[in-house]
């Protein structure tokens, strides 16, 4: 595995850098890829989203950039104090995609549990989970059934972000962070608890 670690990156920078590797992974030049960043505050449209899902771009002094994504999903925030693990894997000899969307919401599910929070699914839709808030956004793209994008974990952002969009489809924005859940973790710690829970598609 590849392991890439970035303090902050912008946006089309990221998507930029995960797209090359998808390339060199179908050229069989390199293998999968785990990529960890942080972006600048942005609302990221996914296929299954619209602008009109975005509400308000100018949130606490802050003006909030927006960028059309193309992986999977409706309308997401990115910003510090959120981690952000875009997982590059390579699906052709199995390709299921939900098993793959199921491992990276197993992983933030184990690795918040070594934090003492107890996340899980919803029926309210893709992600992770407490309490019934989201703490964790899973939006995947496939292409030629290499995967890429991946999760976006809460740790301590500024939540009041979130209220500029209609996030993933829901109109009351029920997300949390580790912080909120009064757990301080440094993004260190949970890159670590992350990797330890990660497993990519094996052959």
């Amino acid at each position: 595995m590849q392991l890439i670690r970035h303090a902050q990156q912008p946006y089309p920078e990221s998507l930029l850098e995960q797209e090359t590797i998808v390339a060199d992974i179908l050229a069989g030049t390199t293998g999968p890829t785990v990529i960890f960043t942080e972006h600048p505050p942005l609302f990221t449209i996914g296929t299954s989203g619209s602008e009109q899902d975005v509400l308000n771009r100018h949130i606490d002094g802050e003006d909030i950039a927006m960028f059309a994504s193309g992986r999977g999903g409706e309308v997401t925030y990115h910003g510090p104090g959120q981690l952000v693990c875009y997982v590059i894997d390579d699906l052709r000899h199995r390709q299921d995609l939900h098993k793959h969307v199921w491992r990276l919401e197993e992983m933030v599910i184990r690795a918040l549990a070594d934090f003492g929070i107890a996340a899980g699914r919803s029926k309210r839709g893709i992600g992770v989970w407490v309490n019934d808030k989201k703490i964790a956004a899973v939006g995947v793209r496939c292409r030629k059934w290499i995967t890429f994008h991946g999760i976006a974990l809460n740790i301590n952002p500024n939540l009041r972000h979130f209220s500029g969009i209609v996030a993933c489809g829901m109109t009351d924005s029920p997300v949390t962070s580790m912080a909120s859940l009064g757990v301080q973790a440094d993004r260190q710690q949970v890159e670590k608890a992350l990797c330890e829970h990660l497993v990519f598609d094996k052959a």
